[in-house]
């Protein structure tokens, strides 16, 4: 899933880190491509030799910015990556990560998947005490919680920081002979832990933010990183401990919705059964005597494999999506109705001639781009054009590692169904139920934030207040 359509929730961040390994970056660097989709924006490597941190990173994709050349100069045993899509900060390449420093903690480097949300007043009082600023991104000011720490290990300063984070982190460190993960309380963002066997019996350990990173390298997947835990590799081994009490959990929906790859396992759950269960549901909510079931690629397309399964209606893709669109393009000076969406998507028509068609997608946003999708088919010869989204209407922004737009900007929060209808055009529109959204993510225990859907946040609403005034701002 590279690019995603213009108005839809921006892809968040990709982390990775292995100990043990000697590729350790090449490593990192497959797990980066794994995890492409996350982010798009810049990627970064950190590696340690035990001496010495050597770190790279640069704007673009993973594959264009870690060439042999540039792997090769990423010396040592234990590594750690990230992918980038800004959802704090601005986009330029003082925001890349991972960052690192040389500290009275030593050299130490961190890469951070999620969003802080009392970063700006902890930014604050971290400026009035002196504390000099590099970047506008949230994660700098985890370094200087760490370095100002009266505590006298790197885990030590690190545990006593993160007691002092409010919000989403699933964050790696590096350290020169030891790699450190931990996950926020709520265990908003995914964390999973693998191994890899070597020879003589030595283990290498691993971490990412999805599964599908370790397919790639051959490491086998052993459990999820616990919401409020630390896990220290290092020179003495792995060791696991809880930082922090336990909170209700409050896994993001939205991963399994659209942000995570299908192959994937996150929070322990396969994602394309959820998709598939979620595209079952819809059919059942949302029923229609239709012709054929077409997704809109990519993240559609699991859900309306279950939305056919469920309905006897073929599916066929009957929308083309060019992958090789980057991210900018130079746009014919004569203006051409619809070009950005007509750039990554085609209709192949005799698909579509004549026929009652259900489009299935993961959500709407703004729905500018839901609606140039429905004219696309329209003019490619439905005669009728049904659109189902596998997840509840969205009414808030996310404050949790999502760039999504202010509630102004969302159409679902200012507009009914019906009206939503109206405006991308479509012959009816069914959205799924909150209640069987919880079902296709096995959610029997209450441990997922549905807050984009609800308005009902997990963590403290002045934070939340606080944030909605600097995005506006923004």
């Amino acid at each position: 899933m590279p690019d995603k359509k213009q108005d839809k929730f921006k892809d968040e961040c990709g982390v990775f880190a292995i100990y043990g390994h000697p590729e350790a970056a090449n490593l990192a660097y497959l797990g980066l491509y794994a995890l492409q989709h996350r982010g798009q924006e810049s990627a970064g490597i950190a590696s340690s030799d035990g001496r010495e941190i050597y770190c790279h990173k640069a704007m673009g994709h993973v594959a264009d910015i870690f060439t042999p050349e540039v792997v090769g100069s990423l010396p040592g045993v234990l590594a750690i990556g990230h992918t980038r899509y800004s959802t704090a900060g601005d986009t330029v390449l003082r925001n890349a990560q991972p960052f690192s420093v040389a500290c009275n903690k030593g050299l130490i480097a961190v890469a951070h998947n999620g969003n802080i949300t009392n970063a700006g007043e902890l930014r604050r009082q971290l400026e009035q005490e002196g504390s000099i600023f590099q970047a506008s991104s949230d994660t700098e000011v985890i370094l200087h919680l760490v370095a100002r720490s009266r505590e006298r290990t790197l885990a030590g300063a690190l545990r006593e920081a993160l007691l002092q984070l409010e919000g989403a982190f699933s964050l790696v460190f590096l350290a020169q002979d030891c790699v450190i993960v931990a996950r926020d309380p709520h265990g908003f963002r995914p964390l999973a832990m693998g191994q890899l066997e070597l020879s003589g019996d030595r283990i290498s350990y691993v971490f990412a933010s999805e599964t599908c990173a370790f397919d790639l390298i051959d490491a086998v997947y052993m459990n999820e990183v616990e919401p409020g835990e630390m896990v220290i590799v290092g020179p003495k081994g792995m060791s696991r401990e809880r930082y922090a009490p336990s909170h209700r959990r409050a896994h993001c929906a939205f991963e399994h919705v659209y942000f995570a790859r299908p192959d994937s396992l996150v929070f322990g759950r396969s994602v394309q059964q959820s998709r598939e269960l979620l595209g079952r549901l819809l059919h059942r909510e949302h029923p229609t005597n239709a012709d054929v079931v077409v997704p809109v690629p990519d993240s559609g397309v699991a859900a309306a494999l279950g939305y056919a399964a469920e309905s006897g209606i073929p599916f066929r893709q009957a929308l083309i999506r060019n992958h090789y669109v980057g991210r900018t393009f130079i746009e014919p000076s004569q203006a051409i109705r619809d070009f950005g969406v007509k750039l990554k998507l085609n209709p192949i028509r005799h698909l579509l001639e004549g026929k009652s068609v259900v489009l299935v997608d993961d959500s709407i946003v703004r729905g500018t781009t839901s609606r140039k999708i429905v004219r696309m088919v329209r003019n490619a010869g439905a005669r009728e054009v049904h659109l189902r989204i596998s997840c509840p209407p969205t009414i808030s922004p996310c404050f949790y590692g999502v760039d999504t737009p202010n509630k102004s900007e969302l159409i679902a929060a200012n507009n009914t169904v019906d009206e939503i209808r109206r405006y991308v055009e479509a012959d009816s529109i069914g959205y799924l139920s909150h209640d069987s959204l919880r079902i296709a993510v096995a959610d029997t225990k209450n441990q997922y934030c549905y807050a984009c859907y609800t308005g009902d946040y997990p963590t403290d609403l002045i934070h939340i207040q606080e944030l909605m005034g600097a995005k506006a701002n923004r």
